[in-house]
């Protein structure tokens, strides 16, 4: 995907934000990295875009464009925090269990959270974060099962 970063800029400024070079080459790593990219791999495409750019930026500039809505952070089990910029719907991942590719699987059933507890003590629900694990295509033809 290819990232309007005059579009990014206008964003950034009406959710209150200063544009920078750190945010806008972070954005468009994670933008325009197939699946769900982790830190490193964002860090390195970032400094690719603009030369040097420390760790810590990398991650002040996720939080940032994560905390204005325009990234989502996902944490699946013992995985690094991977990231994305499919945000404002309620849709969930599908990671595979060897190499970790990740991707998006649209919501389970109808609208947000398309899933509710039996009891949800007394909480207003809005979303539910659901995670899918298997086999992809590629891990299925080099690992098939005995």
């Amino acid at each position: 995907m290819q990232v309007d970063l005059e579009q990014l800029s206008s964003e950034l400024r009406a959710r209150g934000l200063r544009v920078t070079a750190p945010r806008l080459a972070v954005y468009r790593a994670v933008a325009e990295t197939p699946g769900h990219p982790d830190v490193e791999t964002i860090a390195g495409r970032a400094r690719s875009l603009i030369g040097a750019l420390s760790t810590q930026g990398v991650y002040d500039a996720l939080h940032a464009l994560t905390a204005a809505g325009l990234l989502r952070r996902i944490e699946p089990a013992g995985s690094p925090a991977r990231f994305e910029t499919r945000v404002g719907d309620n849709h969930h991942h599908v990671v595979c269990r060897l190499c970790g590719l990740t991707q998006d699987v649209d919501c389970a059933v109808g609208r947000a959270p398309c899933l509710r507890p039996g009891d949800a003590g007394g909480f207003l629900l809005d979303e539910a974060e659901v995670t899918f694990w298997g086999l992809c295509p590629a891990c299925q033809t080099n690992h098939p099962s005995p």
